[in-house]
């Protein structure tokens, strides 16, 4: 299975590249900002493609044509304002959303927020709403096609080294989870058809990774 990864520059994206790489049924195509970029996935053997997800849906349907699925793990960070928010996280994830239509690539994970239900959002403090609002509508876009989709709303992310082991379900009490430890319930998803058409939280637990996102 061939995997585009938009965001593998980010901190999820440069785990699941080198996760994907150490399988051998797998292989990663980073797609990043700027070429200087690059060198960390060339390391790896990863292939890279250098599109700007402000551009043209055409440029991103592009880097995705001969993949077999999408992983979009990009994000505006904490430290941008709200028009990046809606760049990125709700343009940016609709317009690959509409390139993985247009280039013919079926399967697409959506790393989302914690809890992206309406009611999150009135929720939320003043300055992480229009992040929340952004995910919501992405993810309803996503929902909305007939694509073979799987939303993942990971915890409070911590750099932490990852444990493998994980919690997940729906309507949980928000914790933390490894950076790591989502790129790895990322990968199981991807192997497990189960989870298509499925969205779950995932945070710190018990389970092996494998296991747990088996039993979604």
């Amino acid at each position: 299975m061939k995997v585009l990864v938009v965001g593998a520059n980010g901190q999820i994206g440069k785990h699941l590249v080198s996760i994907i790489q150490d399988k051998g049924n797998m292989e990663a195509k980073a797609m990043i900002r700027n070429q200087e970029q690059a060198p960390f996935f060339e390391h790896l053997g990863a292939e890279s493609a250098v599109v700007d997800l402000e551009g043209d849906i055409e440029s991103i349907a592009k880097a995705a044509e001969g993949v077999d699925a999408i992983v979009f793990t990009a994000g505006s960070g904490p430290h941008t304002g709200k028009d990046k928010t809606i760049m990125v996280d709700l343009d940016g994830a609709i317009k690959t959303i509409e390139s993985a239509k247009a280039a013919g690539v079926k399967r697409f994970v959506m790393i989302s927020s914690f809890d992206t239900r309406r009611q999150a959002i009135l929720d939320a403090p003043p300055s992480f709403a229009p992040y929340v609002a952004a995910k919501y509508y992405a993810d309803e876009w996503l929902r909305s096609t007939n694509l073979d989709y799987t939303i993942i709303h990971p915890g409070g992310l911590t750099n932490d080294q990852g444990t493998g082991k994980v919690k997940t379900g729906f309507d949980l009490d928000i914790a933390e989870i490894p950076r790591e430890d989502v790129a790895r319930a990322i990968v199981a998803s991807l192997e497990n058809d189960s989870t298509i058409g499925k969205e779950f939280q995932v945070l710190n637990g018990n389970t092996p990774v494998e296991e747990a996102i088996g039993s979604i």
